[in-house]
């Protein structure tokens, strides 16, 4: 089985070079969804909540802020990665 791998590799580089990137990109992208949809969920809890109360710009509390600009910041470092080793990819 090992041998087959170090036969693909050699014989297609490029190949398995992309295919680390797209490794990379999809939990990248698949953080970055999950985060605006809970953000979303979370906003929307906020409103149903202050539904009687007079009109104030519902807030998130500083914890979840700091989480959600955490995993926005890892998810797009993960898509940036995935470009760069895609790009690798096109000079190998």
């Amino acid at each position: 089985m090992s041998l087959h791998l170090m036969t693909l590799f050699t014989a297609h580089p490029a190949k398995l070079v992309n295919l680390l990137a797209l490794l990379l990109a999809f939990p990248g992208s698949w953080l970055l969804h999950a985060t605006r949809r809970r953000e979303q969920r979370a906003v929307a809890s906020r409103v149903a909540q202050r539904q009687g109360q007079p009109s104030v710009e519902p807030t998130l509390d500083w914890a979840t802020l700091r989480m959600n600009r955490f995993f926005y910041r890892f998810g797009f470092a993960c898509l940036g990665l995935a470009l760069l080793v895609s790009w690798i990819s096109t000079q190998v």
